[in-house]
């Protein structure tokens, strides 16, 4: 992994070095302010407006560049289309090309405009991540709130795709019109009437999805593989993407995948059933929120455990977790004819101690082509809908009752049973076919880079308690440009960028409010999703009478609203508004739906009850998705690697949620059935305003 500082530099276009964010300046204006706060030669209230003023000047010197070059772009459009005029005249076979060629020329000049805004983009949002780090202030929701929509600010200019549309349009419709003239297609009054080209120029297709990527527009593929919170870093070099192909095994990550699917499968397909079974015990209905719950409660040390043992290996953590699964479910199923709860809930334990969804989504980030990362985290998400919507749906076809040598096969024992044969065959096609990737020694390509350079440099910082100037002056100038910048980055970025997290209580010190709040609305949308998937069957049988067919399918359909819903929100809806808007919006839609829900004074019916139901899962869905996007902008890169990475504190964050959810099920039976339904959701309705509350607090660091 290499510092920000180093990467902007060695992605510079050289003729433009002049017009780049200076980043290494306000990395050493930061550094200072730091300083001169601690001696008191300088108070906060100077700092905040020196530094407000500096950001100002490098955004303005990038705008007014970046007009400067649309200008001389558009100019030479112009000039190209006089020769188009004529050609649409006097079609001409070679000249045509030749058209076709300057057009294709403007395009890649435009794509490293776009490049050069991008990499100044990024290291405006570092650096005031970075201030607001040093400080503890929340600068940045300031600096972005007091400047976003005033009439003389420059900042909406760097961070949305401003005066790009025109250029963008004028070079793909001319393109697209040559392709037509040489084709000889004369079906359309103009380029305008027809459908998109089923095979545009390559120079186009680069254009749109860097033009995406910085404007952050997605489509459905974007949007669903978002959900897998696999965080990438945002200028990867060639070298890096280069040792993932080496790792990349196409039939490995199948069966990352088809782990995934069957693990939600196991998940879901016993709640339809786990109060029927949970009575058949001894036990009352409501316990039905344990035996579904315990398997969370032991997925919370399982993501620790497999995601710390994925630094090592990826086939025996996979090995392992179908054996744990495969004699949990085989326990859940015999449970029965034991009569023991315990029995049950000890398999539940087993099933939950087998999650390697942490292995999983470490899989596709380690080993996973950048090219194609982005469809396996889809796969991911894909897979884990469709095991949400299939466990209910195969419940419902599992209505029989036999025995076999005094063992009992019913719609309680026959899930557990079923998941222990699919985990078997599963773990015969692991062994045969999955290849363990090489694994690459990381921790030790940072200190070989910089050990033989920096060593001596930092030495003599630390000598000096930073209070020397590490170079002598007849040096300094020399040394600035060359080695400054790489002094500076080891001093920060090779300790905390380069090295993963070691604990979870180092992890947690890299959170900012922002991160705390996007893991808190996470919290508060699996809280709300647990609780009206996991009460499902005892609510629908105490004012509805359903059975056991009726409370799968109502599942199986929630579950199948995932991608439809996906679709919509991937290729339109996040299109047209921006993502922390689609946040707010989703979480004010969950609160409807939980409001809805509530049993007041109204006979509760089957349409109020299915209402509320889908508006609070589909909202949820939604939220998931631009929750964990924002998430995967605002939290640190040393997230991304190793044991406490990203992944893992989302992971913990949902699974507790569904702990205590399944909890609340089982603390209000005892009030009784009639009660139920308010006292689990009123929580969930606290919970939800309270996220609500806290991210219009921090909506403003949310870009």
């Amino acid at each position: 992994m290499v510092a920000f500082g180093k990467k902007l530099r060695e992605s510079q276009i050289q003729e433009w070095q002049g017009y780049y964010i200076n980043y290494k300046l306000m990395k050493k204006k930061v550094n200072r302010y730091k300083q001169q706060i601690e001696v008191r030669t300088q108070n906060h209230l100077n700092v905040l407006m020196d530094f407000s003023r500096l950001l100002d000047c490098q955004i303005e010197k990038i705008v007014l560049f970046l007009l400067e070059q649309q200008g001389l772009l558009a100019n030479r459009l112009s000039n190209l289309r006089d020769h188009h005029h004529a050609l649409l005249q006097q079609p001409d076979g070679p000249r045509i090309s030749e058209l076709q060629e300057a057009y294709r020329v403007v395009g890649r000049d435009l794509l490293r405009l776009l490049s050069f805004v991008e990499m100044n983009a990024i290291g405006l949002r570092k650096i005031l991540k970075k201030f607001d780090k040093r400080f503890g202030y929340k600068f940045t929701d300031y600096y972005v709130k007091t400047r976003a929509n005033h009439p003389y600010s420059q900042l909406q200019q760097v961070f949305k795709h401003v005066g790009f549309g025109a250029v963008v349009g004028a070079i793909s419709h001319n393109l697209a019109d040559l392709q037509d003239l040489q084709r000889h297609q004369g079906n359309y009054i103009s380029i305008y009437d027809q459908p998109d080209l089923s095979h545009p120029d390559p120079v186009i297709e680069s254009i749109r999805s860097a033009v995406d990527r910085f404007s952050n527009s997605t489509n459905y593929l974007h949007f669903l593989g978002r959900h897998a919170f696999i965080m990438e870093e945002e200028l990867p070099t060639q070298s890096e993407d280069d040792s993932v192909d080496n790792r990349y095994h196409s039939m490995s990550l199948l069966l990352n995948l088809v782990n995934t699917f069957l693990y939600m499968v196991n998940t879901y397909i016993i709640v339809p059933t786990a109060d029927n079974y949970s009575m058949s015990l001894g036990a009352a209905a409501t316990v039905c929120g344990v035996v579904i719950g315990s398997m969370a409660v032991a997925q919370v040390f399982s993501s620790v455990y497999f995601s710390a043992w994925s630094n090592k290996s990826y086939l025996r953590p996979l090995v392992f977790s179908s054996i744990v699964l495969l004699v949990g479910n085989t326990l859940y199923a015999l449970a029965y004819d034991l009569n023991s709860i315990s029995v049950l809930l000890i398999g539940r334990l087993f099933c939950g101690l087998g999650s390697a969804r942490a292995v999983n989504r470490r899989y596709i980030s380690d080993c996973v082509p950048l090219k194609l990362r982005m469809r396996a985290s889809a796969g991911f998400v894909s897979a884990s809908a469709l095991g949400m919507a299939c466990g209910p749906a195969i419940a419902c076809l599992l209505q029989m009752n036999f025995k076999i040598y005094k063992v009992t096969f019913n719609e309680d024992t026959l899930p557990g049973w079923l998941m222990a044969l699919a985990w078997l065959v599963y773990l015969i096609w692991l062994w045969i076919s999955f290849r363990e990737p090489p694994r690459e020694t990381k921790e030790n390509l940072v200190p070989q880079e910089t050990d033989a350079v920096l060593g001596p440099l930092v030495n003599v910082a630390v000598e000096n308690g930073f209070t020397q100037p590490l170079l002598i002056k007849s040096e300094a100038k020399q040394q600035d440009e060359d080695g400054d910048e790489e002094c500076d980055d080891a001093e920060e970025d090779s300790r905390e960028i380069h090295k993963p997290v070691t604990s979870i209580v180092a992890a947690y010190r890299l959170l900012t409010p922002s991160i705390k709040v996007q893991l808190f609305v996470y919290f508060m949308l699996k809280y709300a999703m647990e609780i009206l998937l996991a009460e499902s069957s005892v609510i629908t049988e105490y004012y509805f009478i359903w059975s056991t067919s009726n409370v799968a399918i109502f599942l199986a359909c929630l579950g199948l609203t995932v991608l439809p819903v996906n679709i919509i929100v991937g290729n339109y809806i996040s299109n047209m508004f921006e993502e922390r808007q689609v946040l707010l919006a989703s979480e004010i839609m969950v609160c409807i739906g939980i409001l809805l829900s509530f049993h007041i004074f109204i006979p509760y019916s089957v349409p109020q009850y299915v209402g509320s139901a889908l508006i609070t899962f589909v909202s949820a869905e939604v939220l998931e998705g631009v929750n964990l996007s924002l998430l995967s902008r605002v939290m640190s890169s040393r997230l991304s690697r190793g044991t406490y990475n990203g992944g893992l504190l989302s992971t913990e964050a949902g699974t507790l949620a569904r702990v205590i959810a399944d909890g609340m099920i089982t603390l209000a039976g005892y009030l009784g059935e009639s009660k139920l339904l308010n006292m689990t959701l009123a929580p969930a309705l606290f919970i939800c305003i309270s996220s609500i509350i806290a991210t219009c607090f921090t909506y403003n660091s949310l870009y």
